[in-house]
């Protein structure tokens, strides 16, 4: 037994470290996209389907992939994964065109797919009481995004924004020999285990509940994509800070949103994975609430004289509603998992991967979102005005299923008062 603990703490450490070393790389356009949208000239919406190129990849193959834990070596898949990604990295230094980095953009994308085949291949070790907390400091990895905003700048500095592929390629062929030579394999009782059946795996994905905890996180986990994205540009855009002071505030959103997964792990063991959610929705919904109000002079006419207010949320208080929102999402993508866990404890591979895929959907569309809506009006605070409203479509869904659950249960309830009377 402790044999097996050591095994599972090896598996958490390396899951954790290759999926932090993976979303660096998912999340390498935060920092080169300023450069290319300069070089290129980029319009806002161009901007947004640049950073979403990545993502789109890794959404979509989160899916299938899923699928494919159930029935491979989650180790081995791992591996593999990793290894194709360090051509394409590498070959960053030699594109020109903004197609090339489009391209280039897809292929980096399968990183996006490490946190499907971690989840799965961290489960089957941990008991259900720990799977919270166990799933929750897997889910720190996307403190991997940090690795990116605080070197990709020092990278740039230093060399230039060409180099970074050079960088990373190295950095990922490091972690795939460290993975290989540290992680263990399945063990024979957990390989007897494994349902090969595709239509077993299938069965649950025609339950509408997996489609709202799609859909709950597609805002912790899509909207935290796209912010990771989206805010260092917005800092320089909005209050003309340089890169390093943009990337420095996008960092601090980035890392205590990653940090405090295992923390929301613990609380969702603890208090349940439904209370926290709602919870998280709830402080969400008044930050972004401020951080929607655009900036807005207000004349009012007063019996002698005009009287004129300013009213604007300076960088401070934006960066302080920011750094709540990431707490927020980050104890919400643990949550998340944490119900489905408890749903489909036999289905983390087909389950998980397509509540995956529909959150990093979020990170495809909505930078996408944000630069369309940008250019269509002229308010830098469109993009908050868009979280609002997925998170408020959100809540209502929540809201609405908890009623027609709590209404099932007491139909349940009363017929089996009835029988026993009876």
């Amino acid at each position: 037994m402790e044999f097996q603990d050591k095994q599972a703490t090896r598996v958490l450490l390396m899951a954790t470290l290759a999926f932090a070393a993976n979303f660096s790389v998912w999340t390498l356009y935060a920092v080169m996209g300023i450069s290319i949208k300069e070089t290129l000239s980029l319009s806002s919406t161009e901007f947004g389907f640049l950073l979403a190129s990545p993502m789109l990849t890794g959404a979509i193959l989160r899916f299938p992939v899923g699928f494919l834990c159930e029935i491979y070596s989650c180790r081995k898949l791992f591996i593999w994964q990793m290894i194709i990604l360090i051509p394409a990295i590498a070959s960053l230094p030699w594109v020109e065109s903004y197609w090339g980095y489009i391209a280039v953009g897809l292929v980096t994308g399968i990183s996006g797919v490490s946190f499907t085949i971690g989840i799965r291949y961290v489960s089957v070790w941990f008991e259900s009481r720990q799977q919270g907390y166990a799933m929750g400091v897997f889910g720190a990895g996307n403190a991997g995004a940090a690795i990116t905003l605080a070197l990709a700048p020092l990278i740039i500095k230093y060399w230039s924004w060409e180099s970074i592929g050079i960088f990373y390629a190295v950095g990922m062929a490091v972690m795939v020999v460290l993975f290989t030579l540290i992680a263990p394999e399945e063990t024979a009782y957990m390989k007897k285990r494994r349902k090969t059946d595709i239509s077993f795996h299938l069965a649950p994905l025609k339950q509408a509940q997996v489609w709202r905890f799609g859909l709950y996180y597609y805002f912790v986990f899509g909207s935290f994509l796209a912010l990771l994205l989206w805010l260092p540009q917005y800092y320089m855009n909005t209050y003309k800070l340089d890169l390093e002071t943009a990337m420095l505030f996008t960092l601090l959103f980035v890392t205590s949103s990653s940090m405090v997964r295992a923390l929301g792990g613990w609380f969702a063991d603890r208090y349940g994975g439904r209370t926290v959610n709602w919870s998280v929705f709830w402080v969400c919904l008044v930050c972004l609430f401020f951080l929607s109000y655009p900036p807005t002079t207000m004349i009012i006419h007063g019996v002698e004289k005009n009287v004129e207010f300013f009213i604007n949320i300076n960088v401070w208080v934006f960066t302080f509603l920011i750094f709540i929102i990431g707490i927020a999402q980050g104890f919400g993508r643990a949550s998340v998992y944490k119900v489905i866990q408890e749903h489909f404890p036999e289905h983390m591979g087909s389950v998980g991967g397509t509540v995956a895929t529909i959150g990093a959907l979020g990170g495809v569309t909505l930078p996408v979102f944000f630069g369309i809506a940008v250019d269509m009006f002229g308010i830098h605070t469109a993009c908050f005005m868009i979280l609002y409203g997925i998170l408020a479509a959100c809540m209502a869904v929540m809201y609405f299923s908890l009623k027609a659950e709590q209404h099932k249960k007491l139909l349940r309830d009363a017929i089996a008062n009835n029988f026993l009377e009876k």
